[in-house]
């Protein structure tokens, strides 16, 4: 009975464990794939602070967060 306690025990925290590093993994994954902002959002904002967005600014400023999340 004592083993039987302690094998449920080992196995829970295993599960949490992968668990976890699983739900991590995916939601890295979910992130890259789709980005929290869009070019279309950053041209919205950058209109919204006055500024004239070209599409070269756009591609620098998303390939920036690209690389700042590979970090």
């Amino acid at each position: 009975m004592g083993i039987t306690i302690l094998v449920g025990i080992i196995m829970l925290i295993l599960g949490l464990v992968g668990g976890f590093f699983g739900a991590r993994a995916y939601m890295k994954k979910y992130l890259q794939d789709n980005p929290p902002i869009s070019p279309d959002m950053m041209r919205q904002m950058m209109a919204q602070m006055g500024q004239k967005p070209s599409q070269k600014k756009l591609n620098q400023m998303m390939q920036m967060m690209k690389n700042q999340n590979k970090k």
